[in-house]
């Protein structure tokens, strides 16, 4: 595939994200100034200032001699970088990957988004115009490299899109400056008469280089596809994704389940056919007025069933609101994993966790309930029972080793064991009575001591001595002794609760 960028222009940056914070601005005169040595100078001039004779580099009081009603604002450092990161991200619902382009533009890197629009052409309008009716002058361009798109974008006077293959030609009438060339090198240029890039891009790459410096042969080949020119993009790329432009705004509950289930057929197709599944899939749902609504779903394994991950967002349809009306849904999956080719089974009695139906039915209770509410152990091997267990990744993830057997353990485990008050006819002997958050109970049965000795290479605990107790109404608890009876200094706690 051909990559295909877009550079967009943003011919008064500063002075139009003022007047769109400052409505009483759009029709006056003025100027964004900031002190240069020992004079002030416009470092950003308003449309209607530009018409006045005021311009960007001009001393302030040369200006205000030219239009007496200029109005002249202190300029904000950063605030040109804040602007574009803002209108980056708005940019992201047409192309995953967007770069700020200091001191006034976007390089957009549009490989495989412009049919989604009807093509180039209406795609390049559609996002024209959204940024004009939103209060910026913009402008675009189209071509193979960051390089052209930019020079076009700026420099020329018709055709915005240069076709594939074209950028040679597109560029050749075009002043130097069109190759984001430095100063003194624009000077040099200039003072050998060479007027449009056309007259020296076919010149020997030596001469080029001894006269000019190696700059002007970067921006060349960077312009024209030799040199790799990456963009930056303000987020990453998640590498799953697919997009579902709507030619009509979306209200309805119905309109979103469609567009739902034509996003998974289309993104499961492809991770079927690399053997992989979804494990976390987030819809993002660019509303027309400029905002974001997204749900997001998990599954315990990986899964590209379309039904079952359709019926998963539908538990989530209620909470997207689409005010007046949905234009743009994006599909993503950041996270996805490699899924097992499992034969099918005509005797499968006790399939357990590799059973389908099982995963599913996590889903959707999760769907219900949050994910984090379910959650699967695994064994771990350390002394301390509350550190012997950790959570499961995924339902397909393997122990390292295995349960252990023959151990009585408690359904629920404290943690951290609780302390309590307990009185014991021998201090070796398991309690008679205990005491825990005030109530107080009084053993009838009891069996062990169990000794579970410390890590010492990990915890400076002493050893603990197990026993398992019944009270008078037939409760069952585990409890132990840290330490030994040695002046009295050894503690008592509860660590679990039998069925």
């Amino acid at each position: 595939m051909t990559k295909r960028y877009m550079a967009i222009w943003f011919r008064h940056l500063l002075t139009d994200g003022l007047a769109i914070r400052r409505p009483e601005l759009k029709e006056m005169p003025f100027v964004l100034a900031a002190p240069v040595k020992n004079r002030v100078v416009i470092t950003a001039a308003s449309l209607a200032a530009e018409k006045e004779g005021a311009f960007t580099g001009m001393a302030v009081a040369d200006a205000r001699a030219a239009c007496s009603e200029l109005v002249v604002i202190d300029e904000v450092p950063g605030k040109a970088t804040q602007l574009l990161r803002l209108l980056g991200l708005g940019c992201i619902r047409y192309t995953p990957v967007v770069a700020v382009n200091l001191p006034d533009g976007l390089l957009l890197d549009i490989s495989g988004c412009t049919h989604l629009w009807g093509g180039e052409r209406d795609y390049l309008k559609t996002i024209v115009f959204k940024l004009r009716d939103a209060g910026f002058d913009a402008r675009a361009a189209i071509a193979d490299t960051p390089g052209a798109a930019w020079g076009i974008v700026r420099f020329a006077k018709s055709g915005p899109i240069v076709a594939p293959g074209k950028q040679a030609q597109a560029i050749a009438l075009l002043k130097p400056a069109a190759l984001r060339l430095e100063a003194p090198v624009l000077e040099r240029l200039q003072k050998l008469g060479f007027s449009t890039i056309g007259s020296f891009i076919q010149m020997p790459s030596s001469v080029l280089r001894r006269r000019f410096g190696k700059e002007l042969l970067l921006r060349i080949d960077q312009a024209l596809g030799r040199v790799a020119e990456p963009l930056v993009s303000l987020t990453p790329p998640v590498p799953y994704a697919q997009r579902l432009p709507c030619l009509e705004p979306i209200r309805t509950a119905t309109g979103i389940e469609i567009a739902i289930e034509k996003l998974l057929e289309v993104l499961c197709l492809r991770l079927q056919a690399e053997g992989k599944g979804i494990r976390k899939a987030t819809l993002k749902c660019h509303r027309i007025d400029g905002r974001t609504v997204q749900a997001s779903i998990t599954t315990t394994r990986g899964s590209h069933s379309v039904s079952h991950l359709s019926k998963l967002f539908g538990q989530q349809i209620s909470k997207i609101e689409p005010a007046l009306g949905i234009e743009l849904f994006v599909l993503e999956a950041p996270r996805v994993e490699d899924m097992e080719v499992r034969q099918e089974q005509l005797w499968a009695l006790n399939p357990g966790l590799g059973d389908t139906a099982l995963a599913e039915l996590l889903d959707r209770v999760a769907g219900k309930v949050g994910a984090n509410a379910i959650r699967r152990f695994l064994p771990a091997e350390h002394y301390w029972p509350e550190q012997s267990i950790k959570l499961a990744a995924s339902l397909s993830e393997k122990p390292e080793t295995n349960w252990p057997e023959g151990q009585l353990r408690p359904m629920r485990l404290l943690s951290p064991p609780a302390p309590i008050e307990v009185m014991a006819l021998v201090p070796d002997n398991p309690p008679r009575i205990f005491t825990y958050k005030g109530k107080r109970h009084t053993i009838i049965k009891a069996d062990g001591p169990e000794r579970i000795g410390r890590e010492w290479w990990r915890d400076k605990g002493e050893h603990r001595d197990y026993f398992v107790v019944e009270d008078t109404e037939g409760q069952r608890y585990w409890v132990f002794r840290s330490g030994h009876y040695d002046g009295g200094d050894a503690r008592w706690y509860l660590h679990g609760y039998f069925a």
